[in-house]
This record gives C-alpha cells, sequence and structure tokens, in this order.
C-alpha cells in the first residue's frame, strides 16, 4: 500500500513503463482536475522562464515557436 501513495506522488518521468497504467488510473481527469494541472503547468512554465531575474529570449521564443508551429497546422491541414 505504500508504494501506491508513492506512486500517485511519483512525476511523469519518473513512472517506470509497467506503472504507467496504474499512475494514469490514479490521475484526476475531472474538468476540475485537468484545469489545475493546466494552472501548475503554466505557473512551472511563467516561473521558470518568464519571472526571473535576469530574463532571457528563451520563454518568449518557445511561445512564438509554438504559435509558429499551430499556425502552420492551420494552414496546411493537408498535409
Amino acid at each position: 500500500l505504500p508504494a501506491a501513495v508513492l506512486l500517485k506522488d511519483t512525476k511523469l518521468m519518473d513512472v517506470k513503463l509497467g506503472q504507467l497504467g496504474t499512475w494514469l488510473a490514479m490521475r484526476d481527469f475531472t474538468p476540475g482536475g485537468i484545469l489545475g494541472a493546466m494552472r501548475r503547468g503554466y505557473n512551472r512554465y511563467y516561473n521558470k522562464y518568464i519571472n526571473v531575474r535576469k530574463g532571457g529570449l528563451g520563454g518568449i521564443s518557445m511561445v512564438l515557436a509554438g504559435y509558429i508551429v499551430l499556425s502552420y497546422m492551420w494552414s496546411y491541414s493537408h498535409v
């Protein structure tokens, strides 16, 4: 039972392939859970790349690159 508790708190990158199904079953896929995960991801991104003392172009360039890829996919949907 302690392994299940530890598995729930484990990050995705630390989950073994055999434990992936069990780990996914423990996730919260309700709209509130998905919104909370998106909020945590945004906060992690913002604090790592945008809200820094000595900023660079890393965070802004990733957002711009994502926008370019999405607009390419929308423009050339036949590809």
